[in-house]
């Protein structure tokens, strides 16, 4: 029996393996090929603007929490799994709610894909609820509906039907000019037309709302649509439009709104 060698290959140099045709390079989109040094000079120059976009963007945060909020005169009610429950009973005794506005027509078997392209994306939202901040899923098709396509979905966020009350109509989430002024976006028709903007399309559109309360009274503090929810899919992102904001201590807040320290 022979003695075992070990098997010698010639291995090509680095530069070799990962050359790229010049054929694809030329038909590729692709960004411009630097140097380190080159790159580096330029993220730095980015990241200066990122940074000032973060100042910006806790900037806007303090004024949203500064907002003041209207007082509801109507209520609300709605068909959950438990039962009948009044927008009250959402807040599950928590301070603040957020409420997303689920594109979902009574006449509709699926969700909006966008929407179902949201609630997809949606983290762990257990800081929510530390927080003193509950946060639920509203749609007008009935709740059979609801449910069914929850469970096809995997879902196990609350969501309720709002089919038998003004609720979407009056946060401007169904627009249908026969039963209320239209309105979306904080523009009516009117303003659509001044822009020169097609009109506004009877429907359901999506939207993010926060209800503050204080004892058996519930007030709205906030209301986004469009491109303006389409990446509040976290915790902090989603306090971030409560009144209360994150509650930590970095933050530019009123005198006496609850914080603790960022790190403690």
């Amino acid at each position: 029996m022979g003695l075992w060698r070990p098997e010698i290959r010639t291995v090509p140099p680095f530069e070799e393996i990962f050359v790229i045709p010049m054929n694809e390079i030329q038909t590729i989109p692709h960004p411009p090929i630097v140097s380190s040094d080159t790159w580096l000079e330029q993220r730095k120059q980015l990241l200066e603007k990122e940074k000032a976009l973060t100042q910006q963007y806790d900037t806007v945060n303090a004024e949203r929490r500064r907002l003041p909020m209207v007082k509801l005169n109507k209520e609300y009610f709605f068909e959950t799994p438990t039962g009948h429950k009044s927008l009250l009973d959402l807040f599950e005794d928590r301070r603040q709610l957020i409420v997303y506005h689920f594109m979902f027509d009574p006449s509709w078997e699926k969700g909006c894909p966008g929407c179902t392209g949201f609630v997809d994306a949606l983290g762990d939202l257990s800081t929510l609820a530390e927080r003193n901040t509950s946060f639920t899923l509203v749609s007008r098709a009935p709740l059979a509906k609801l449910e069914k396509y929850r469970e096809e979905r995997g879902w196990d966020w609350p969501w309720v039907s709002s089919f038998e009350s003004d609720f979407n109509y009056d946060f401007h989430v169904t627009l249908d000019e026969s039963i209320a002024p239209v309105e979306y976006n904080y523009r009516t028709q009117a303003d659509m037309v001044a822009l020169g903007r097609p009109p506004l399309s009877k429907g359901e559109a999506p939207g993010l709302s926060v209800f503050f309360c204080i004892g058996a009274d519930i007030f709205h503090t906030y209301s986004g649509f469009a491109r303006g929810v389409e990446n509040v899919t976290n915790s902090y992102s989603l306090l971030d439009i409560t009144p209360y904001g994150r509650q930590e201590d970095f933050e530019d807040s009123p005198p006496g709104w609850p914080q603790k320290p960022t790190y403690g």
